[in-house]
């Protein structure tokens, strides 16, 4: 399991940012990506990314349209030498789920999966 918790805007499907305000984002949360992998062992792939979404209020919202944060810090995983590459072969996800009322957060959990024959 990793945890990212911060303050920092989440990346949203919906959003319409300047090209260079979202690029700053994505890199922010690449970063906290990338920061939150380091030191850590190999995950043996392939393996099933399931993403959850905690927020500081209860508000209704579709924890799918955070998918570009989530990939952000697939990104810093990958940076990071947590696998190989965060393609098809390797990860399977991110799922994106609910998690409820809290510190705001994004937590990843890790699903071994059997090899393909």
């Amino acid at each position: 399991m990793i945890e990212i918790a911060t303050s920092l805007k989440w990346l949203n499907s919906n959003q319409r940012l300047h090209r260079m305000a979202e690029a700053d984002l994505i890199r922010s949360w690449r970063q906290l990506g990338r920061l939150a992998a380091r030191g850590r062992e190999p995950i043996p792939t392939p393996v099933r990314v399931v993403a959850t979404i905690w927020k500081p209020i209860a508000n209704i919202y579709d924890p799918g349209n955070l998918y570009p944060t989530a990939k952000a810090c697939l990104d810093g995983f990958t940076d990071a030498g947590l696998w190989p590459d965060d393609n098809h072969r390797h990860v399977i996800g991110p799922d994106m789920r609910h998690g409820g009322k809290g510190i705001q957060r994004i937590v990843f959990t890790f699903e071994p999966l059997a090899p393909a024959g």
